[in-house]
């Protein structure tokens, strides 16, 4: 195998100065030296070679590093395994030569594209380069980079993009539109077949980010990433608005308001490294095995502080992660979208070396209450979980959906049928652990039986009903209990609790649901673990047939 010239091993965020690319040529050949005019053929292709690894320039390199940037070669040298990059299109340039394009025509027209290995695992990549006319996007760069894709795709292997991008080349005029479109129908072609992740070391503007929108994860850098759809200036133009490029699409804005980042990096080291442990839990494509890793936690392994860890006060808040934290493969949990809609948490983990997929309510925030933006998060998840054949674990804490006006009039209704729809339409293995609430249609939404669940455990206090008692009671006594507060509000507050004890002694428990075959078992919550790897292991082999469709209509 070969690779590109590699970066200076002691680059990093707080030096990327330190970053000298080579000039020599890519493809491990070591640069030879040649004579001043000489044109035989060898010569020449290691001067083109030489230039196109120095891409706009060593002034442009410089200015690159002084933002604190890697160039496009060097971020493929940080995440592809050394000495395997195979580099393609490295002399591809513009055809264009209209406004002066004749006279800016650089080897490879701004974007390096090839394959190499990640932790021994193939995958191919491109990686815009900013140093050749902003990384804008033309013809040629589109078509190189729709090359990759068609190759991951053929191949059944990851494609990873680096974006780094001023947008359309304005020069190529439609030709630039055409590739963006060419770009899009790819990503959707590969959606839930390869896994896409995009990585964003820049800006990403206009029609730009709807490819990183159609891919499966997206990943920031903090203080340099940005995506939007329209810029600053546009925006004070139209709406009268003034933003910054930060606080219009930084990455703070995308991994806390709107959700389109599904993590970032305090550099582009650390973004590089969390792709790089992504890709240890998922397949290559949606018909490879997962890869499976030699458990090195105890499958038996039993943990007490699961018996005491959901207070006896069933309003007090306890942060789900911790139960997922202890009951998974030490050290295995990886959290995704850590910082938007966090009622809800999703992750991936190791179980007993599997790989796993959670979806958790979080009675840390909102009660755990499911609104608008946690049934996207979650709905979303499970799909990608599902199309790549991750079993889907789901801990149940929820009082039900989010009430108010807000939430209705935003859709409640069709966004909360997002996550119902996900959850029915996944055939992988499905196994769900009530720790606590479970209320009216949340109980059924999140992974009950009735969506088909394969296996549900229930703790001993959960509490399985269409409410809570307080609500019942005001429901079923409101005549009763109208009066008495008119009449002898003491007594009124007695009569409440009399029948709130008898409601929650009826139905808030698990063993109604267990009487009935919807609960399959009530564990001790220090037993979580070795139950949920008894029941996901005989699964691993689940086949579940459906009606045949061309798809399924989601309610977007």
């Amino acid at each position: 195998m070969s690779k590109s010239v590699p970066a200076q091993e002691a680059v990093g965020k707080a030096n990327p100065a330190a970053a000298k690319p080579a000039a020599g040529p890519s493809n491990g050949v070591a640069a030879k030296p040649v004579k001043a005019g000489a044109k035989d053929p060898i010569g020449r292709l290691r001067e083109r070679k030489a230039a196109a690894q120095m891409g706009g320039g060593a002034a442009r390199i410089q200015a690159q590093h002084d933002k604190g940037k890697y160039t496009a070669r060097e971020r493929l040298d940080l995440l592809l395994d050394p000495g395997t990059f195979v580099e393609l299109d490295p002399f591809v340039r513009t055809q264009s030569t209209s406004f002066g394009m004749d006279k800016s025509r650089f080897d490879g027209d701004g974007v390096v594209t090839g394959y190499g290995y990640v932790n021994g695992r193939i995958v191919y990549v491109y990686s815009q380069d900013f140093t050749v006319l902003g990384g804008s996007l033309g013809e040629q760069t589109a078509k190189k980079i729709c090359k990759v894709m068609d190759m991951a795709l053929r191949n059944g292997a990851p494609i990873i993009g680096f974006n780094d991008s001023g947008g359309a080349r304005i020069q190529e005029g439609v030709a630039s539109l055409a590739g963006y479109g060419e770009i899009f129908f790819r990503n959707v072609a590969a959606s839930g077949v390869i896994p896409q992740i995009s990585v964003i070391v820049g800006p990403s503007a206009g029609g730009a980010v709807y490819s990183p929108a159609l891919t499966d994860f997206v990943v920031m850098v903090d203080d340099s990433s940005h995506m939007f759809v329209t810029g600053p200036d546009v925006v004070k133009t139209v709406t009268g608005e003034e933003a910054s490029q930060e606080e219009l699409g930084g990455t703070s804005v995308h991994t806390v308001k709107s959700g389109v980042a599904s993590f970032s990096g305090l550099d582009e080291d650390d973004a590089i490294r969390k792709i790089k442990s992504l890709l240890e839990y998922l397949p290559s494509n949606n018909l490879s095995e997962l890869p499976v890793t030699k458990p090195t936690d105890d499958r038996f392994r039993m943990d007490e502080a699961l018996d005491t860890i959901v207070p006896d006060n069933p309003n007090k808040p306890y942060d789900i992660r911790d139960i997922v934290s202890r009951v998974m493969d030490k050290g295995s949990w990886e959290e995704i979208q850590s910082k938007w809609a966090t009622n809800v948490v999703i992750g991936i983990a190791r179980l007993d070396g599997y790989p796993v997929g959670i979806v958790a309510n979080q009675p840390a925030v909102l009660a755990g209450a499911l609104d608008i933006e946690a049934s996207i998060k979650a709905a979303k998840w499970i799909r990608f979980l599902d199309a790549f054949n991750l079993p889907v674990i789901t801990f149940v804490d929820t009082p039900g959906f989010l009430p108010g006006l807000g939430q209705e009039h935003g859709g409640i209704i069709r966004n909360g049928a997002k996550l119902l729809y996900a959850y029915c339409e996944a055939t992988v293995p499905k196994l769900a652990v009530i720790t606590r609430k479970s209320y009216g249609g949340a109980y059924i939404v999140m992974s009950s039986k009735h969506v088909g669940t394969d296996i549900n455990l229930a703790w001993p206090a959960a509490e399985i009903a269409v409410m809570g008692a307080e609500g019942a009671v005001n429901i079923l006594y409101k005549r009763d209990l109208t009066a008495l507060v008119a009449a002898e509000p003491a007594k009124a507050k007695e009569f409440a609790a009399k029948f709130q004890a008898e409601y929650q002694e009826k139905f808030a428990n698990p063993y109604v649901a267990a009487e009935r075959g919807w609960v399959d078992d009530v564990i001790e919550p220090s037993e979580t673990r070795p139950r949920l790897i008894a029941a996901l292991w005989p699964l691993i082999n689940k086949r579940e047939q459906r009606p045949q469709k061309k798809h399924g209509l989601t309610p977007l």
